[in-house]
């Protein structure tokens, strides 16, 4: 009688998970609400930015050169707080969720080829400097009686949301900074490996 040679068993699938690592692995899709309560935000900051426009066309000649900027200065803020909205959704979904499969698309976002956890990080810290930034401006024009007549700031609330404002700029400098560090380590790794 003829032996025949055994067949090995395929080996298991990448996908294939014990119930316990599955089901923790699984949880992440609980954030899909999260992101898809963003959208909804996203769509109110689009209704609110064209309440703001149209507000400033129907009055644009009756608004001062002042109050027209503060308007404008208001339509740069939702814009910018849309592409944190944008950042937060696209960048989180992909980095902590699932995939996009966006390679080859001709409107894959440039900055998300490379992104990763790290980078959404500083990236979120720059959009927060920003908007803050916008904010501080129309502060500094509000309390100085350039825009409208009846203002609330007050000495110290204005240099409250100076100094808010810097800590939001130091801790994005030490974001980078650490980032860069960990980056140096890594590669550092990466060399040793590949000498041995």
């Amino acid at each position: 009688m003829s032996m025949t040679p055994e067949t090995p068993l395929p080996p298991p699938g990448p996908g294939r998970l014990r119930p316990i690592p599955l089901l923790i692995f699984s949880s992440r899709w609980l954030q899909l609400p999260l992101y898809v309560g963003l959208i909804v935000g996203q769509a109110v900051y689009a209704v609110l930015f064209l309440k703001e426009l149209w507000h400033l066309v129907a009055h644009a000649f009756d608004f001062s050169e002042q109050q027209i900027m503060l308007v404008i200065l208001s339509l740069i803020d939702v814009v910018m707080i849309s592409n944190l909205l944008v950042m937060v959704i696209v960048g989180g979904y992909e980095t902590f969720v699932s995939r996009l499969n966006l390679e080859g698309h001709p409107d894959e976002p440039e900055w998300l080829s490379h992104v990763n956890a790290s980078v959404l990080k500083i990236k979120l810290a720059m959009a927060i400097i920003g908007i803050s930034s916008i904010h501080l401006l129309r502060t500094f024009i509000e309390a100085g009686g350039l825009g409208s007549a009846k203002t609330n700031y007050t000495e110290t609330g204005v240099m409250w949301q100076t100094i808010i404002h810097l800590v939001f700029i130091v801790s994005a400098v030490g974001i980078a900074y650490v980032d860069r560090l960990l980056s140096a380590t890594e590669r550092e790794a990466h060399a040793i490996e590949a000498h041995h």
